[in-house]
């Protein structure tokens, strides 16, 4: 893999010239209370560039005046006490072996070194620095990358801050075989998983239950990192798109929406099912669930390149709107909207929401997003989603999930078992 993430780096460093800084940080844990941290997770864009998994990591790309690259790491030194306690920090030959970079500097010289490269480029033009600058919400906390950008408007006003995340989301939406691999293998342990909930299911079970169960089966196979908090949403539960509670019973004749994920490689699976908890589907309950199939079976019949995922979600609204009458919702003036009110796919990779720079993209080969069309009727405490995950091919789609249980029959055989 080692030549993967050099390739990687030199195609971000693609039409950059001196001079240009590019700094991507791996991240760090942030403080839950008093001396106990939350779990660290890496920078998947630092991750993507170098495979490590280590936090309070820099990688900095260098432009040199003389038109090649130049590739540090900064990284912390070796403690030995502290080894004692949490293990070793990483060292250059572990960088190395797993990254390819061969540079690698203590990162307490990070500003300092940032400073010379800055001031060794005055005379040759704008010196660009390029910062992964994403920010989900106006209020969240600041990443390095953001604090960094502030600390050099203050001391460099002349040089020009770039952000490299539509770069970097540009190279991840298209998977190499070598994620692809990492994503069936996350298919995988997510169907052997989900068939455990399945046969562990029972009226009067806890959702908290079904949720241990999801997760013993996944740690059965070494398996510790999800892709997202686990959703397991009973009965009228299910109405709530994010129900994160999983704290409720789930009652004889309930069904339950399961929205759950492992990783391999730290790329993810995303998949919805869901199911009767007695193991038998009413003919209210089949009625609605085929319907939704039906919804994302159309939707993969026209997943190919070119189309977007704004004319998939059309897709299922048009098909919802041809069955409302007929499933005896259209009352009162309702709609489509009150039913169904998510889009149908997104990106998945890296990230269970991967990196991307468009709301609704346009389909190419080789991206994976998900379909999870759903149906939910609060006022029968009913709610559905089924959702796959796909590779868009040259010509259509590959459906990464097909090994797990979905039709009506297919789930009724794993729970009678």
């Amino acid at each position: 893999m080692t030549e993967v993430y050099k390739h990687r780096r030199q195609k971000l460093m693609e039409g950059k010239v001196f001079p240009a800084t590019v700094c991507i940080f791996s991240g760090s844990a942030p403080m839950r209370s008093l001396d106990e941290a939350y779990p660290f997770s890496v920078d998947r864009n630092f991750y993507y560039l170098t495979g490590i998994e280590k936090e309070n990591l820099i990688l900095v790309l260098l432009c040199t005046a003389e038109g090649s690259i130049e590739e540090f790491l900064y990284i912390e030194p070796f403690d030995e006490v502290l080894a004692k306690w949490v293990g070793p920090r990483i060292r250059a030959d572990e960088v190395y072996e797993i990254s390819g970079i061969r540079q690698v500097k203590d990162i307490h010289n990070f500003r300092d070194d940032l400073n010379s490269y800055i001031e060794r480029s005055r005379g040759a033009g704008k010196h660009h620095v390029y910062l992964d600058l994403w920010r989900y919400r106006a209020d969240q906390s600041d990443t390095p990358a953001h604090t960094l950008a502030t600390w050099l408007q203050q001391r460099y006003p002349a040089i020009a801050i770039e952000d490299i995340f539509p770069e970097t989301a540009a190279m991840r939406s298209v998977k190499s075989e070598d994620e692809l691999q990492c994503m069936r293998e996350a298919q995988e342990t997510t169907r052997i998983a989900i068939e455990a909930m399945m046969k562990h299911a029972y009226p009067g079970v806890n959702e908290a239950e079904l949720e241990g169960a999801f997760d013993f089966a996944l740690m059965k196979q070494g398996v510790r990192q999800h892709a997202f908090p686990t959703i397991v949403a009973g009965g009228a539960n299910a109405a709530t798109l994010h129900y994160t509670e999983n704290c409720c019973t789930v009652e004889d004749g309930q069904m339950v929406l399961i929205d759950l994920g492992s990783t391999h490689g730290n790329y993810c699976a995303d998949i919805s099912r869901t199911f009767p908890i007695n193991g038998k589907f009413s003919p209210r309950q089949k009625e609605l669930y085929d319907t939704v199939l039906e919804a994302q079976r159309i939707v993969m019949g026209h997943a190919k390149p070119g189309i977007t995922t704004r004319e998939l979600n059309q897709l299922v609204i048009d098909y919802y709107e041809s069955r409302l009458e007929d499933l005896g919702l259209r009352k009162n003036g309702l709609g489509v909207s009150d039913y169904y009110y998510h889009g149908v796919s997104h990106s998945l990779g890296l990230d269970t929401h991967d990196a991307c720079t468009q709301r609704h993209p346009v389909l190419v080969p080789g991206m994976v997003i998900t379909v999870e069309p759903g149906l939910y009727v609060e006022a029968e405490g009913i709610g559905i989603r089924i959702e796959n995950d796909i590779l868009i091919t040259e010509d259509g789609c590959i459906d990464l999930s097909a090994g797990i249980p979905k039709t009506t029959e297919e789930i009724e055989a794993v729970m009678s078992k």
